[in-house]
């Protein structure tokens, strides 16, 4: 009993301090892209602020994947948290003295991007280092319902005080979070993990290791395969929702707090069901099936037509693919815990994050001109069917392999 509450403890404490740091993030994230789309109203120019976050993602995830499994990923944790959010402080200070152009938020957007790289695999590698195995979907569930709840309540706080503030005010809650962040995790005791001897085995060599476990697991290969070949035509959504609202439905910033808000609550309420009553025993199956369920969403969306009653179905939308990423996440992060060997569990996890960073950049840059010549709903609805169709091609195809096993 006093094992259980010690690691319940500490997770607890984890979880709501990466959730404040969280909740700084996408309040500040709000107030960046709305102010971008406000400033400029281009599908480029968004684009290119999401090249300018996923590019060093692309490039450090290796080495950061490495760095989970080498050195120790509390320290890493701490320090991505605290070098994001002095840059973003001293981007505020610049802003206060001089009058930055436009396109400098792209080097706020591109460091917050490296720090993480380095932050996602080194946080998702220590759960399983506080955590028993059979409770790993259901922390797994609590992790993604704080993010939710962090993601539902940053737009509000953004919102508010990118409303009533400049934005040099806005960015210190991003400040503020990742104080708050770095002292929770240095409160807590991280079990020391076990080294394997290495030799002298260079970064490549390392990585590749990482890669391994994916060619060693031929059902989470397809699975994560899948998530690629959707990642890049879900990746750009992220960039467009604002034109959704502000462009083609033609509404004011609320009305974008208010579909980020739907979002967060497909999100809440998926991640509800995964920490109490859902007791996933397929994870790959369940996987698919959110894939399926993103797609659905984003086709969904891309069909409405341009008027007051049409958002509200947009609305109920959002709140569905905020649903659908929770149930395609939270199973496959559940299983990569459970089935990869601690000390490659770093550099499995920046495969995932090389995955999405890699996969965001190439879909930006064709999405983007699409999406400014016809609109960004047509690449909801191209979007929402690519998805549909690899999601259960996958699928069928690792049914048909699993059955030929059995034979």
């Amino acid at each position: 009993m006093t094992e259980t509450r010690k690691w319940k403890q500490s997770f607890l404490i984890v979880a709501l301090g990466q959730a404040v740091s969280l909740l700084g993030s996408h309040g500040v994230q709000f107030a960046l892209i709305w102010w971008l789309a406000e400033q400029t109203a281009s599908p480029l120019m968004l684009g290119a602020s999401g090249l300018a976050a996923y590019l060093p993602m692309t490039l450090l995830s290796p080495v950061a994947g490495i760095a989970a499994d080498r050195f120790n990923r509390k320290f890493i944790c701490i320090f991505s948290d605290l070098a994001m959010g002095f840059c973003a402080l001293m981007y505020a200070v610049l802003l206060c003295w001089f009058d930055l152009p436009v396109w400098t938020v792209f080097f706020l957007l591109c460091t917050r991007g490296a720090g993480s790289a380095f932050q996602q695999p080194a946080i998702q590698s220590i759960l399983p280092q506080l955590v028993p195995a059979e409770e790993l979907v259901r922390t797994n569930g609590w992790m993604q319902l704080i993010n939710a709840g962090s993601f539902l309540i940053g737009p509000i706080i953004g919102a508010a005080l990118y409303a009533a503030f400049p934005l040099p005010v806005v960015l210190m809650s991003d400040v503020v979070g990742a104080g708050l962040a770095s002292l929770a995790l240095a409160a807590v005791k991280i079990p020391r993990l076990e080294k394997r001897q290495r030799g002298q085995k260079s970064a490549a060599a390392q990585f590749r290791e990482g890669l391994q476990v994916f060619r060693e697991d031929s059902r989470l290969f397809r699975l994560v395969l899948a998530q690629a070949l959707c990642m890049f035509f879900y990746g750009p959504l992220s960039s467009f929702y604002p034109l959704m609202t502000s462009d083609y439905f033609n509404l004011p910033a609320l009305y974008g707090g208010a579909a980020e808000l739907s979002f967060a609550a497909g999100m809440i309420l998926s991640s509800l069901l995964f920490s109490s009553v859902w007791k996933v025993r397929r994870n790959i199956g369940v996987s698919y099936a959110g894939l399926f369920g993103m797609g659905f969403g984003a086709a969904l969306c891309g069909v409405l037509p341009p008027c007051y009653g049409g958002w509200f179905v947009f609305a109920l939308g959002c709140a569905l693919l905020g649903a659908a990423g929770n149930v395609h996440l939270v199973p496959l992060t559940a299983y990569i815990q459970k089935s990869v060997a601690p000390e490659k569990m770093g550099r499995a996890f920046s495969v995932l994050t090389l995955i999405s960073s890699v996969t965001m950049p190439v879909g930006l840059l064709i999405s983007s001109p699409i999406a400014e010549t016809a609109g960004v709903a047509v690449w909801f609805l191209l979007s929402g069917i690519a998805i549909m169709a690899l999601a259960a091609g996958v699928f069928l195809l690792d049914s048909w392999k699993e059955r030929r096993k059995k034979v």
